[in-house]
Formats: C-alpha cells, sequence, structure tokens
C-alpha cells in the first residue's frame, strides 16, 4: 500500500532466543461471543501458513541468527493480518474460509484486511481493485460468506477514506487523488455497502480508515468516517503501513472519537453537516484553554506528552493539553465512544524525515506487540496489519527508479519480501525483542 508524501546492524546470537512464546498475546480468553471479538485479553490468530511463514521457507541458506531466513521465521511466530487483494467471489471466500477456520481451530481472532476498492491506492504502488461496484459488492459477498458467524476483525481498505478519487474536501477544499472519470461517491457507496453485509456476521468487526497523524487533520477524518458510515461499524484504524508513534496515535484517536461525539450531539439530524474544521481541534493547530488558546502544530517527530504547559512556544510542539482542554470543555458530560485499533508494525522508531517518507524508509522498528489488552477503553487492539517485512513498493528515491536509501537497489514490488528491511525493524524493535 502506498499514499501520499505527507503519509508519511546485526543482531548478537542471542536474537534467536528471542522469548519463543512471545508471538500471540499471552492471554487465552476465547473471543467474546456477544459481539465485537477484539475483547481485552482474546488471543489475536498466529497464520501458520502467512505470508511471513511462506516467504521463510523460500529463504535459502541456514537459519543462523540475524540471517533472513531466521528473521522471517521469527516475524512469523508473532499474529499479523492476512491481506486479501482480489480474485473471484468464490476464490476469496475459499480463502478467508480457510484462515477463519484456522483461528477458530485455534481459539482466537483472525485479522483480515479487505483490500479491493476500486481506484485502490489512487494508482500508485498498490494501485488495482474491483472494476465496477457490482464487482466490488459480489466480491464483498465472497468474503463475508467465508467469515460467516464467526469470530474475525476486518480492516476495511487501508487508504479507502483517506485517497478517495476526485474527494473535494468539506473543510479546506483541498483534494489529493485525482482520477480522470471517476465519481468519488462511488467509495462511500462501496463502503456503505462493505459494512452492513460484513456486519451481518454475528461476530464480525469492522473497522474504517482514518490515516494518521501526519495525514488527515481530526475533523478531516471524523468528516469522512461519518460519510461512510462509521456509526454502523465498530470503529476506525490508523497508521496502516505506516510509522507514527502509538502514543500520538492514542490522542490522535481519541481526538477524532471526541469529534464524533459533538458532531453526533449537535448535528444529530446529519452529523456530517458539522462545523469540524471550526469546532474539532487537530494536530496542526493545538490551541484551547490550558493554553490561553495559543497554539502551533503538533510536530509529529516527536512524542507528544500532556505535562502542564509551561507558557513558552516551543511547548506548543509537543504538548497536548490545549486540545485536551478544548474537548474537554465542548464535550461536557457527553463521552466518546466511537473505538479504534492501531497498526503498530513498524512505527517502533516512530517516522522517517525524507523524501518518499511512507515508502520503506530506513532505519525503523518493530512497534508495540500485537494484543488486545491495550488499557484504554477506547484502543481495541494494536495490531500488526502492515506485515513487517514486507515492501511498500519500488520506491524511486533517485527518479530513475533505484533506491539510495537502500544502497541503490531496486526495492520489491508492494508486499514481496524485503529481507534488509526486516532485518532492520527486528534489530531497532521497541520494545526490543529480548
Amino acid at each position: 500500500m502506498a499514499g501520499p508524501a505527507t503519509k508519511l546492524v546485526s543482531i548478537a546470537a542471542a536474537a534467536a532466543l528471542v522469548v519463543l512464546a512471545a508471538g500471540p498475546a499471552a492471554a487465552c480468553r476465547t473471543p467474546d461471543p456477544a459481539g465485537n471479538p477484539l475483547q481485552p485479553g482474546a488471543r489475536l490468530y498466529v497464520n501458520p501458513h502467512s505470508t511471513t511463514a511462506q516467504a521463510a521457507a523460500k529463504l535459502r541458506g541456514p537459519a543462523w541468527p540475524g540471517s533472513p531466513k531466521a528473521d522471517a521465521q521469527l516475524l512469523a511466530r508473532f499474529p499479523s493480518a492476512t491481506w486479501f487483494t482480489g480474485g473471484t467471489p468464490r476464490k476469496v471466500q475459499q480463502d478467508v474460509a480457510t484462515v477463519v477456520r484456522g483461528a477458530q481451530k485455534a481459539r482466537a481472532v483472525p485479522v483480515l484486511v479487505a483490500y479491493d476498492t476500486s481506484n485502490r491506492d489512487c494508482g500508485q504502488y498498490s494501485a488495482g481493485g474491483a472494476q465496477t461496484t457490482a464487482e466490488y459488492e459480489a466480491w464483498i459477498d465472497g468474503l463475508a460468506a467465508g467469515i460467516g458467524n464467526a469470530p474475525a476483525a476486518v480492516i476495511l481498505e487501508p487508504d479507502g477514506l483517506g485517497l478517495i478519487p476526485n474527494y473535494v474536501s468539506k473543510i479546506d477544499g483541498s483534494s489529493n487523488c485525482t482520477i480522470a472519470g471517476v465519481d468519488p461517491a462511488q467509495r462511500f457507496t462501496q463502503l456503505g455497502y462493505a459494512i452492513d453485509r460484513l456486519k451481518r456476521g454475528r461476530h464480525t468487526a469492522v473497522y474504517l480508515d482514518a490515516t494518521h497523524t501526519g495525514w488527515q487533520n481530526v475533523g478531516e477524518s471524523a468528516q469522512r468516517l461519518l460519510e461512510a458510515g462509521v456509526q454502523r461499524a465498530d470503529g476506525f484504524f490508523l497508521d496502516v503501513s505506516n510509522y507514527q508513534y502509538s502514543a500520538n496515535l492514542v490522542d490522535y484517536g481519541t481526538w477524532i472519537s471526541d469529534c464524533i461525539a459533538l458532531a453526533e450531539r449537535d448535528s444529530a439530524a446529519d452529523p456530517t453537516a458539522y462545523d469540524f474544521g471550526g469546532n474539532c481541534g487537530n494536530q496542526y493547530w493545538d490551541g484551547g484553554p490550558a493554553t490561553s488558546w495559543a497554539g502551533a502544530g503538533l510536530d509529529n517527530t516527536r512524542v507528544w506528552s500532556s505535562q502542564p504547559y509551561s507558557g513558552t512556544a516551543t511547548d506548543l510542539t509537543w504538548n497536548t493539553v490545549g486540545i485536551d482542554s478544548r474537548y474537554a470543555a465542548a464535550l461536557g458530560t457527553t463521552t466518546a465512544t466511537t473505538h479504534f485499533v492501531i497498526d503498530t508494525s513498524r512505527n517502533g522508531q516512530g517516522p522517517w524525515v525524507g523524501t518518499l517518507d511512507w515508502c520503506n524508509p530506513p532505519g525503523r522498528g518493530l512497534g508495540l506487540r500485537p494484543t488486545t489488552t491495550t488499557g484504554n477503553p477506547l484502543v481495541d487492539a494494536y495490531l500488526w496489519v502492515k506485515v513487517p517485512g514486507e515492501s511498500d513498493g519500488q520506491c524511486d528515491r533517485s527518479g530513475t527508479g533505484t533506491d539510495p536509501e537502500w544502497g541503490g537497489i531496486v526495492d520489491p514490488a508492494a508486499g514481496a519480501w524485503f529481507p534488509a528491511q526486516a532485518h532492520q525493524l527486528i534489530a531497532l524493535a521497541s520494545p526490543a525483542l529480548t
């Protein structure tokens, strides 16, 4: 998966002895039979036939510590999402059913990515998708049939609300995806159908795209989520295939949930018509009562903090108390209830600053391990949605098709295994794999 430019060592021998039981969440609780399976303590599924396991099987040579094969074998021990990116309805039904049956036997919850919307990725590295809405709906029917009533969490269309062909922001009039002849309403029609069809499964959780801290502002994400039908889903997802800090994403997701709550309360007849730009504080200007309405843009290359504001301008680039106090005052007794999940597969070192910052940036590390025990009532899970070790695409930073950040090579195609990147993600993991 790719997106706009704003999206963004060797291992010692002991690395081979990384705690072998550290893959799935430690708790063994059966998925909640009453609804959303991503309940605290639910086990996330480690697919023994994952693309990571397949990469490990294909890599030649001994599995000595730090070798490409050992790296892939290590990553295959952790629960990560299974991506479905096309094929016939019958084929996707069969493939999904295979994963779901394996998860049921393991008494675990599979995380499935539905990635086949028309004009996906705005024609960039991961271009493709269904040709028509009817074709997409048939594909979703197949995917939903493969799940049935088994527990599953569906990440519905990464970039689906960040890159909408020909969509013009209702807040500032901007547009970041142009494809001739495409009606932007098509995206909302497809997502709406997918939500309703998938939610017919009694234990299927569905999450929609809300980008990340370095992309859409809070109000923009909230408005698009409401327009897409987030109220009929289980929430939204953040940071898929990106590198933003988890702590900052929790703040950002909480503000989106706050903003949605305000829109639902104050524009009950049509929450999408709410004044999101005027009423929803966001990461690009963080003023509020606690800062006497002094504000600045938050720096997403730093971990933000809610320490008391000292009154200096530098505080405003990392201090969230202004936005926090703004939402607290606006919400009063209203409670935010829209939940979210965060992709932590590659964000242990935070974002990279450079050309094509979202595309195979160097020096990144694994983030928080996948778990449904988050300690935050709005955060349903930390997940590895983007499979760590798989390329973002053939990132052309040189203008000649090569990538100087990786020694001048041609990066692997989107979704292909990238041994050098996998090695760095393990070596620079935060928290460390020890």
